[in-house]
């Protein structure tokens, strides 16, 4: 019996190493088109994908030679990376078949992301399987697992609220704004400083379509080239009372010493909008904007510990609907391997099959020697009639080693029918 390869993944990501060795193992581009001609040249593997994130390294394999394969694996990684075995490999994981199924399944769900539910993953991996696909190291069995994950990874999303909640200060911060406003198209947004989290929060409230924006900075210059970065509108220091009476949503993250936004200018503001909400985002730390201003009506401010609160309620939720996630994941293992368990048997089935025939077929044209000479009808029947033997022979056989139960993963029916039929002949 031929042996049936086996699905290896080797790597390691946030959980085992430290970012300074992910660093040093990371693959770029040309680094993994390298990795999958030559594995896919070794003996050992016939199958091979490279993804590499921020925050993992893996390798996913298919071999008929386990032990081989994996330390091919780990002295490639050293010697393209020019770093000593001894530095990583403890570091390293390796999972085998169902584990690694399980493992690629929870990695395109994001059920093993660092922020559990983060989109970005599945895309990095559907990146990293067209590139095995175009460089051919990825066939019959990486194509129907990388599938299976991506369908895995829809029905997730799909049916878990695991992406629901924010879990980042910046989306955070517009998610309340969607609650304050029942819609933030065409809302005025001022943006106050150019912290890195206020333009994250900037670039998700355009996504939002919002209206205008405005930006104002200490340094002007630079509040010039930011709005012209997000195609806004530059504003002075000293304007920004003014421009509280018309924007709808202020971010600020200026780094001053001193608070930026003062209670009585807000309160001054609000009569003159005649109580239209004001939405404040405070990112600064120390705080731009005077917490007092929560106490005046239609004013809301939050600052960073109020977000991370959140953030901390909504990775809770996550982690709630994550368990929804290994449930379908678990099922999905389970149907992978009934697909990969059966590769194993339609061989077996297609030669007993054959040899049925073959038997059938000569013992006919023994006893009808004259059989070529026979009509078209008669030939036709006689064709139909081998046909309904040899399924009716094969039906038992064909269920005994596709049924489901402990012993799918258990050669020894493949072996004896093998045997019992000589199909090694």
């Amino acid at each position: 019996m031929v042996h049936m390869a086996d699905i290896v993944l080797i790597g390691l990501n946030h959980t085992t190493a430290p970012v300074e060795l992910r660093e040093c193992i990371a693959f770029t581009p040309e680094d993994t088109q390298v990795a999958l001609h030559r594995l896919k040249q070794e003996p050992a593997i016939d199958e091979v994908l490279v993804y590499s994130t921020c925050n993992r390294v893996e390798i996913l394999l298919v071999t008929n030679d386990i032990p081989v394969a994996v330390e091919t694996t780990k002295k490639f990684i050293a010697s393209i990376h020019q770093i000593p075995l001894e530095k990583f490999e403890n570091f390293l994981y390796h999972r085998e078949n169902d584990d690694a199924v399980r493992h690629i399944f929870r990695v395109a769900a994001s059920l093993d992301s660092m922020i559990v539910g983060e989109p970005q993953i599945l895309g990095q991996i559907k990146s990293a399987y067209q590139t095995a696909t175009q460089c051919k190291a990825s066939a019959l069995i990486l194509n129907r697992l990388l599938h299976r994950a991506f369908f895995v990874a829809k029905k997730v999303r799909t049916e878990t609220g695991i992406g629901d909640r924010a879990v980042s200060i910046s989306y955070a911060a517009v998610e309340l704004s969607k609650k304050i406003f029942d819609s933030l198209v065409k809302k005025k947004v001022l943006m106050i400083g150019a912290g890195e989290m206020a333009e994250l929060a900037v670039e998700h409230l355009l996504r939002q379509k919002v209206g205008n924006l405005y930006v104002a900075n200490r340094t002007f210059e630079r509040g010039v080239a930011l709005a012209e970065k997000f195609k806004g509108q530059a504003v002075r220091m000293e304007e920004i009372p003014q421009w509280l009476e018309q924007v709808d949503i202020i971010i600020s993250s200026t780094g001053s010493p001193e608070l930026v936004i003062q209670r009585d200018r807000v309160k001054t503001a609000l009569r003159a909008r005649r109580n239209r909400p004001l939405f404040f985002i405070d990112i600064a730390v120390p705080r731009d904007i005077d917490p007092e201003i929560n106490r005046l009506d239609n004013a809301y401010v939050y600052d960073v510990d109020d977000l991370r609160n959140i953030i901390e309620e909504n990775l809770e939720d996550r982690k709630k609907e994550a368990l929804k996630g290994e449930r379908i994941v678990d099922e999905a293992v389970i149907r992978f391997r009934d697909w990969y368990d059966n590769l194993n048997v339609v061989p077996t089935i297609v030669d007993l099959r054959n040899k049925l025939r073959g038997i059938i077929e000569n013992e006919l044209r023994r006893t009808i020697p004259d059989l070529q000479q026979s009509s078209l009808a008669d030939q036709e029947a006689l064709q139909k009639m081998t046909e309904t033997m040899v399924n009716k022979i094969m039906h038992d056989p064909t269920r005994l080693l596709k049924m489901e139960g402990h012993h799918i993963n258990n050669p020894v029916y493949l072996d004896l029918m093998r045997r019992l039929f000589n199909l090694d002949e």
